[in-house]
């Protein structure tokens, strides 16, 4: 997997330090302060996939001018006022392996800069002078507010089903991927069957990604996850491994792990349990084969391509999502 990464980033880094740049330079703060936030998420290690995947598909499409480069920021600039709001929301404590951006600034700047950083994203598209950009953004971020809404309400609920989390992840994760690739086939004014194949490839490999990372809060530690383990479980967040977990297991396993579920105090050796539990009843193994189902479904969207290098970047994405550890 470490080679798949050190690859990905190789053969993509001149884009890779072209979209940094672009990030910086595409800010534009009015006070330094929204800077100091906007950049404590935006420069704390994140993989720019999604920047990369918008970059790459228009270079798919045959576009290569390097305002693909400055539209992509907008997906990462979005992205990062969700990560901003989200931990308010989630009353997280790391991000990124740094401490959430709310706990060094405080909540209202932090939901400010948040707001800033969807403005900008708006401005941004709208500079592109096509209105089907700004509808994509638009109809992204109202999926996004969606998604969180519904895994709100539905906080520390047991007996959210399977659909439930799958609609959940559509709104939160998906469609931004998706975004990302749709968005790449409009500014090079691709034809439908492009812009379908890479809005699918987008749309699944969002989903995959989504799964595998709901995996980390139970696989992983918090040095390699960037936040504490069982994070998401301590914020009420049942996710596709507790889920088929609780629906697969007995009446005894299923109590033990439902008790342990609902005390958001629960210790580490619980914490522990719980997991053995999950791989017991399969969480683990059936979130891990629905992400690569997904992936597959990702790789072959991309069969109405010709071979390149440009789709082998793309197909190396997809593997480096579903194998990724960090």
């Amino acid at each position: 997997m470490n080679n798949l990464k050190q690859k990905i980033l190789s053969e993509n880094e001149n884009d890779l330090n072209q979209i940094e740049a672009e990030l910086s330079e595409n800010l534009k703060p009015y006070l330094d302060l929204v800077s100091d936030v906007a950049r404590h998420i935006l420069f704390a290690g994140g993989k720019r996939l999604r920047p990369l995947l918008l970059v790459l598909s228009a270079k798919l499409c045959g576009y290569h001018d390097d305002y693909a480069k400055t539209v992509s920021t907008a997906l990462e600039y979005l992205h990062a006022a969700t990560l901003l709001h989200d931990d308010i929301v989630d009353d997280a404590v790391l991000r990124r392996g740094k401490t959430v951006a709310h706990s060094v600034y405080g909540n209202a700047i932090t939901v400010l800069v948040g707001d800033f950083l969807l403005a900008r994203a708006l401005a941004i598209c709208a500079d592109s002078g096509k209105i089907r950009v700004i509808h994509i953004i638009s109809n992204l971020t109202e999926n996004m507010s969606t998604g969180e809404v519904h895994q709100l309400m539905r906080k520390g609920d047991v007996s959210l089903t399977e659909d439930e989390y799958l609609e959940v992840i559509r709104r939160k994760t998906a469609v931004l991927f998706q975004a990302a690739c749709t968005i790449s086939a409009v500014i090079s004014d691709a034809p439908q069957e492009k812009e379908d194949a890479l809005a699918n490839f987008g749309y699944n490999l969002g989903l995959a990604f989504q799964m595998v990372d709901d995996l980390f809060d139970y696989i992983m530690d918090t040095a390699d996850l960037g936040k504490q383990v069982g994070a998401d479980l301590r914020e009420g967040k049942l996710t596709l491994p507790v889920i088929y977990a609780l629906k697969q297991a007995n009446p005894a396993d299923r109590e033990q792990m439902v008790k342990i579920i609902q005390n958001q105090d629960f210790s580490v050796e619980e914490f522990q349990i719980l997991t053995a539990l999950m791989k017991k009843c399969g969480g683990i193994a059936y979130t891990e084969q629905k992400a690569m189902a997904c992936i597959e479904k990702a790789k072959e969207a991309l069969s109405v391509f010709e071979p390149s290098k440009i789709k082998d970047s793309l197909l190396d994405i997809a593997d480096y999502v579903l194998a990724r550890r960090t």
